[in-house]
């Protein structure tokens, strides 16, 4: 079985020494009580959780999977889920970062990112299933009237029940203008809706009394394309008025797909027959809430890829450590023994180094996005929190895209350090590479995060976050260019940066001449855009490591996992910059 330990070291490491959340979240509005000890209180208790109670559930929720009953479309979980959501409810945990006035606890964002973090790396499959809540409940926050909420929201908040998006159809997959699902207008207010969705996450399971479907449908009188979508609320068991439970609605499991991996969550083609919903938001405004669940659905998601690769490098650090294996080619490194541990060999350590580059910088990269968030909703400056909203929605899709793309590359790594044992289910590495695998897909593929990048939040929006991101690595290492500790990276930090600025420039120019450019040049761009934003998080957190409490010994570890960065991963960026100079001539419209 595979182990998990929270990396709480290097949680507090980035969330206060790198970060510096806790001078900043105590300045919010509201956040005058979190404070560290609060903060680490809470660390404290979501690593007992889920070293605990979660990653035991693991393997076993691989094993068993979900099992749909046709007859009653019924879907059972994998043994222990239920309990482990029961505990998780009961902990305070679904309402964990939010609004006090709903019944949540109010806590900052960034935290959430960590505890999601531990949620993820303890078992993926069942961190699927409060993900689509969260993203349920912060919908209705922001789009959701009084009734909604008070009826809707605050028992997704309590954990009574969870919710799910309900976007994809057969025909429609990232191109919502092509959905099909109807809303019919009823005397009473409400809608009958009617139509079939796809790969649902958690649609249907035995955790909660009620799951709260947020679908998107098109009205009688809705205009064609993705200006024509609505958003409705459909609960499985109608909501009375005042609350209460009615009867079974009109929506049901039509079946479960048989997946390569995260087998333990339930991913539905949900039917909806005439089922009543609530229209949420404006009519035909559907996709502004959205993207309110789709953005925090994203974010969710790159932290799946930190924590995945964050399991699979615990996991192959500890065999490399324990699996003897030939001698050093400079000769045996431990003459006493048979053979010599996989770390004597140089490449080895740099599959290893590759991991803790990936997981510490991405780890640092998440948290500095999330605490954007914070920023946004209790700033006490408008001005402040429109430059962190902007901030913000630039990062989204560098942290979905580049970080589950690395954790492609840390589960290949991890397993390819067991050998053929890593092939074998039972030491768990092929899981991890399986599990993975979905994350560069669902709530959009890497190529569509490519193009939220590139063609909305640099060609539409006029590149306001990136402008704000370029300003701040500047400003840093103009501060530190004289400071012996940081010194040996400004300088390929400072020159990458103008690279990434020049490049965008480029970029922006020819897509002027041929809009086709731009799907040429965007997946590159992501990767470029995430390697210097790694880049600048390494630099960051080597001069925190200075003047923080880490051991000797890890500070030198911070300063060689960054120095391998800069000389093995970021020159990756002149190959993405080739190919982005390439452009759409090289990519033949008959294939």
């Amino acid at each position: 079985m595979t182990i998990y330990k929270a990396p709480l070291n290097d949680m507090r490491f980035a969330l206060y020494d790198v970060l510096g959340a806790e001078a900043v979240l105590t300045r919010l509005e509201g956040g005058e009580a979190h404070s560290r000890d609060l903060l680490d209180a809470v660390l404290d208790e979501a690593a007992r959780f889920n070293e605990q109670v979660l990653a035991p559930l693991n393997a076993s929720g691989d094993q068993e999977g979900c099992v749909y009953d046709k007859a009653t479309a019924t879907v059972t979980t994998p043994k222990g889920f239920k309990e482990a959501y029961r505990q998780y409810a009961e902990g305070g945990w679904a309402g964990l970062t939010a609004h006090e006035k709903f019944g949540g606890q109010g806590l900052p964002a960034v935290l959430g990112a960590m505890t999601k973090e531990m949620i993820d790396s303890a078992n993926l499959a069942w961190g699927i299933y409060p993900l689509l809540s969260h993203g349920a409940t912060d919908a209705l926050e922001h789009h959701g009237t009084e009734w909604q909420q008070e009826t809707f929201l605050k028992p997704l908040v309590d954990g009574r029940w969870t919710g799910t998006m309900c976007l994809t159809e057969p025909q429609a997959g990232s191109d919502l203008g092509l959905l099909k699902t109807r809303a019919e207008p009823n005397a009473d207010g409400s809608y009958r809706v009617s139509g079939t969705k796809i790969f649902i996450s958690a649609g249907e399971h035995d955790f909660s009394e009620n799951i709260v479907h947020l679908v998107l449908a098109r009205l009688p009188d809705a205009p064609a394309g993705s200006r024509g979508i609505s958003m409705l609320i459909v609960p499985k068991f109608k909501v009375n008025k005042d609350g209460s439970l009615g009867e079974r609605n009109a929506v049901a499991a039509g079946a479960i797909e048989h997946k390569m991996g995260i087998k333990g969550s339930a991913t539905c083609v949900m039917n909806f027959d005439g089922a009543e919903g609530w229209l949420i938001g404006p009519a035909h405004k559907g996709l502004m809430a959205m993207f309110t669940m789709m953005n925090a659905a994203r974010l969710g998601v790159g932290i799946q890829g930190l924590a995945v690769s964050e399991r699979a490098l615990q996991n192959s650090l500890n065999y490399a450590r324990e699996r003897l294996q030939m001698r050093a080619l400079s000769g045996p490194a431990f003459p006493e023994k048979p053979a010599d541990p996989l770390t004597v060999h140089p490449d080895v350590r740099r599959m290893l180094l590759t991991q803790r580059a990936f997981v510490e910088g991405g780890r640092v990269l998440a948290a500095y996005a999330a605490l954007q968030g914070d920023i946004e909703s209790r700033d006490t400056d408008p001005q402040v929190r429109k430059n962190a909203g902007e901030l913000l929605s630039f990062l989204i899709p560098i942290v979905k895209g580049l970080l589950t793309e690395a954790a492609q590359e840390c589960t290949k790594e991890a397993l390819q350090i067991f050998g053929g044992h890593g092939y074998i289910a039972e030491h768990g590495m092929e899981q991890f590479v399986r599990d993975a695998r979905i994350i560069t897909l669902y709530e959009g593929t890497t190529g569509i995060q490519a193009l939220d990048l590139l063609g909305r939040k640099i060609m539409q929006l006029q590149g306001a976050g990136l402008k704000h991101f370029l300003n701040e690595i500047s400003t840093f290492c103009q501060t530190h260019a004289d400071n012996d500790t940081v010194k040996a990276f400004i300088g390929p930090l400072a020159v990458a940066t103008k690279t990434w600025g020049d490049v965008t420039q480029a970029v922006a120019q020819r897509a002027q001449a041929n809009p086709e450019e731009l799907g040429a040049a965007a997946v590159d761009y992501l990767y470029f855009s995430g390697y210097v934003s790694l880049a600048y998080v390494w630099a960051r957190s080597v001069l925190a490591a200075g003047d923080s409490s880490l051991s000797a010994n890890d500070k030198q570890a911070k300063r060689d996992t960054a120095t391998f960065y800069f000389t093995r991963i970021l020159p990756r960026i002149h190959v993405h910059k080739a190919a982005i100079e390439a452009g759409v001539a090289t990519l033949p419209e008959v294939l």
